[in-house]
């Protein structure tokens, strides 16, 4: 019957699309409310085809990036222009969203059973288990389902495979391009690490900027490129190449601290006067600092 619909991993369509609306209700307040989510390129995602899409992004919590990613999609898709106002956009969401994930981390507890349900993808990782390095065969059956979500649709991957920035990545992102020919679209995210928990269920602290960037669909040549050619390409793409990693002096680092304590929500009517004067105040005892030090030169002198 069309009422109990499937999609190639066997979920009901109806009861993922009701998850979908459902979580999506819940986490809207983080990217609106609690914080803000800065959107780019949302004219993108309205130029993909509706299967065979590739997304690499950076990563830095479990489950917030990609409910950001759903949100942005959806909205994308009915209209919207770079925001995520009037959730409505979830009342008929695409369902042919999937994630890739860790299958140890999907089966952790019932929360992330039920995410798992809205699209996830899940695999054992070959380099990590348990919170341990290992080493161990890459399953054919999980580049199989890699491959099957690609083929009915748009698809989440993480190519560091870790939350942890500027981590190598893992060849095998190269090996899917090569193999199942997608359109591979980077997106990069910032921001999330200082909202939420590793996990991304908590809110750790509000009146975060967050920001996700889609940039234009990478060039590749499928046949000729090498695997070292794509890893460098995405490495780029998803600003995760070293050549990204600045040596920040103290007094830069300080302006950088400075900058996130007076980010707030834009909905706000006011920033937060408090930081404000803190900010004012450091500046003024740096500036009396100098001219004590000038007056002391000047005596010695």
């Amino acid at each position: 019957m069309k009422f109990f619909k499937r999609n190639p991993f066997g979920h009901i369509l109806f009861i993922k699309r009701f998850l979908i609306q459902i979580l999506g209700a819940i986490s809207h307040g983080r990217y609106r409310r609690f914080n803000s989510l800065q959107v780019e390129g949302m004219d993108i995602i309205r130029q993909l085809p509706d299967k065979k899409v590739l997304f690499i992004s950076n990563h830095q919590t479990y489950f917030a990036d990609v409910a950001a990613m759903f949100h942005v999609f959806n909205a994308a898709l009915k209209g919207r222009d770079n925001t995520l106002k009037n959730i409505f956009y979830l009342w008929k969401p695409k369902l042919n969203v999937y994630f890739v994930a860790a299958g140890e981390t999907m089966r952790d507890g019932l929360l992330p059973k039920i995410f798992a349900y809205t699209g996830a993808v899940s695999i054992d990782r070959t380099w990590r288990s348990a919170g341990k390095d290992i080493k161990r065969q890459v399953k054919f059956d999980d580049v199989t389902n890699i491959g099957k979500a690609i083929d009915d649709g748009w698809v989440i991957t993480f190519p560091q495979g870790t939350t942890r920035s500027f981590k190598p990545i893992r060849r095998g992102t190269a090996h899917l391009i090569k193999k199942y020919k997608p359109i591979v679209v980077p997106i990069v995210i910032d921001g999330f690490r200082r909202s939420f928990d590793r996990k991304g269920l908590y809110i750790k602290k509000r009146n975060i900027l967050q920001s996700l960037v889609i940039k234009d669909p990478l060039e590749i040549d499928y046949e000729n490129e090498s695997i070292e050619s794509i890893v460098e390409k995405v490495e780029y793409a998803i600003e995760q190449h070293p050549s990204f990693l600045k040596v920040l002096t103290p007094e830069q680092i300080n302006d950088q601290k400075e900058l996130e304590e007076r980010r707030y929500f834009q909905g706000f009517d006011s920033p937060r006067k408090h930081l404000d004067d803190k900010i004012k105040n450091k500046k003024a005892e740096k500036k009396k600092k100098k001219t004590k030090q000038k007056q002391n030169k000047t005596k010695k002198k």
